[in-house]
């Protein structure tokens, strides 16, 4: 007779909890979201700062610039108010202490798997946008009505710290089932409200906060993905060496 298949429960008998429901969906679901992001980064091209919104593909030059005269003709104190603490949420005075105590909670809970894709999900979208930025070295709108960290526009750091934050959050936090569902649509509503802020606020253009926000979500699935591939696999050749092990003692 054949040994049974043994497959451990998640969180039981000491193996890990799996991050992703499916994982190699997930890498499929990311891939396609880097390729998304890929085009726009051809899409938009490399021009002159002051050129801004000029693109490689004209029509995002031109829905950047109706963007911008309709988010301008919209302005009022309210939405001026709400963004500006959209601004100051998504600068590192509240990013950095905001990732530091996630991760370390992540730590503290013994939450391994999880802290490693948290960690790698901020350098990685950190480094990227800052060597996108001086790359294409794009220039910002207009009428800002609030202070930048730099000079360079594309893509936007807030909406990729955004996405970044709110995917990994999601993922590192919250179990599998109809509780994370809800959260997922609560992370994308604050990806896009961060998104559409920085346009409203006059420092990015809508390309640099789609690519941002593209950048930002793809990074997160994508490392998250791959880091429970591997632990995955792990697991599967763990398991795999202790049945080899148990099955010459039965035969005895």
């Amino acid at each position: 007779m054949q040994p049974a298949e043994v497959v451990p429960a998640a969180g039981r008998h000491g193996h890990p909890s799996p991050l992703l429901t499916d994982h190699r969906r997930a890498l499929l679901y990311g891939g396609v979201l880097i390729a998304l992001t890929i085009g726009m980064l051809l899409g938009v091209g490399i021009h002159p700062s002051a050129s801004a919104p000029i693109t490689t593909l004209p029509v995002i030059g031109r829905v950047d610039a109706s963007f911008y005269d309709a988010t301008v003709r919209i302005r009022g104190p309210l939405l001026t108010a709400i963004f500006k603490v959209f601004d100051v949420t998504g600068r590192g005075i509240v990013t950095i202490p905001l990732r530091i105590a996630l991760l370390a909670v992540l730590c503290w809970r013994r939450r391994w798997g999880a802290a490693t894709a948290f960690a790698i999900v901020w350098l990685i979208s950190e480094v990227s946008v800052e060597l996108l930025k001086v790359t294409y070295h794009r220039g910002r709108p207009p009428l800002p009505l609030v202070g930048t960290a730099g000079t360079y526009s594309f893509p936007s750091g807030h909406a990729t710290a955004g996405a970044a934050i709110a995917v990994s959050v999601v993922l590192a936090f919250f179990p599998h089932g109809a509780r994370r569902r809800k959260w997922i649509i609560a992370a994308i509503a604050f990806a896009f409200a961060m998104a559409f802020s920085r346009v409203y606020l006059g420092v990015h253009w809508l390309s640099d906060v789609e690519t941002g926000v593209l950048l930002g979500t793809s990074v997160a699935l994508l490392t998250f993905a791959v880091v429970d591939e591997i632990r995955h696999a792990a697991l599967r050749r763990s398991l795999e060496g202790r049945m080899a092990d148990a099955i010459p003692s039965v035969a005895d």
